[in-house]
């Protein structure tokens, strides 16, 4: 189902009880908020932009059909990736091999990402969620119109040739204008939507994405990615149940 199909989910786990390890979200000097398994949310404020990419632009794709996109409400995205230690406070499984606990949590799916997010709604009385596919790419693009990191690449992305062949810890590479670190590089990132062709409309507001499907869009490009997937409209889909060991999240909060 699509994210809007998830809310009530996630609510219901938000007014749930917390038990006395709780702790409520606290703004931090500044200006986002630290919650309680210590994520930094920074704002992103409501706008619109030219998702996807035109044509000849450069390692463009076909699928990547322009079409301007309004995001109306604004919300809160975590500044880097979900880190091991994040993913440990609240999750009992540990995927993947033994690392450091500050590189981004990876070898998860997308039903193991939902259960992250209504565990941490739970425990904060917030509701959190997988960003959808516009709200990513729309954080990525941080209010410009450049569809790659260009000369920045390599001051802000963990990529092919870089990475020497392994994640590192999130936010020791540049962060991008909105103050988020490694939307493109160091992991991918499964986003909210189901994968699918965009619709044939040239104007959406708010788009979540069908209803049902089997794979979700992935975005952003990995440590082992070339830099035709490090490009804020570059997308591909995988199934949910894929756990791949250059395959993590970050996560939203809705503002009201």
């Amino acid at each position: 189902m699509g994210w809007r199909g998830l809310l009530p989910a996630l609510a219901l786990a938000v007014t749930a009880s917390t038990g006395a390890d709780s702790r409520p979200a606290v703004a931090s000097a500044d200006g986002g908020v630290v919650n309680s398994v210590g994520m930094r949310m920074v704002l992103v404020p409501a706008g619109s932009f030219l998702m996807g990419s035109p044509p000849g632009a450069p390692l463009r794709q076909e699928e990547e059909v322009p079409h301007r996109v309004t995001l109306t409400r604004a919300f809160r995205m975590s500044a880097t990736e979900v880190t091991r230690r994040q993913w440990f406070a609240l999750m009992p499984t540990s995927p993947g091999l033994p690392q450091d606990d500050d590189i981004p949590v990876a070898s998860v799916s997308w039903r193991e990402a939902q259960e992250f997010c209504a565990r941490l709604s739970q425990k904060d009385k917030v509701a959190y969620r997988l960003p959808t596919e516009a709200e990513w790419e729309y954080a990525c693009r941080a209010g410009g119109q450049d569809d790659s990191g260009g000369a920045e690449l390599e001051a802000t992305a963990w990529y092919a040739d870089n990475s020497d062949g392994a994640a590192h810890g999130v936010g020791s590479r540049k962060p991008n204008p909105w103050g988020l670190f490694d939307m493109l590089g160091n992991v991918a990132e499964w986003t909210q939507d189901v994968y699918a062709p965009y619709p044939r409309l040239d104007l959406q507001t708010d788009p979540g994405g069908p209803a049902t499907g089997t794979s979700h869009v992935v975005r952003g490009g990995s440590w082992r990615s070339f830099p035709p997937a490090l490009r804020c409209a570059a997308r591909t889909g995988t199934p949910a149940s894929y756990q791949l060991p250059q395959l993590g999240f970050r996560v939203v909060q809705q503002v009201e």
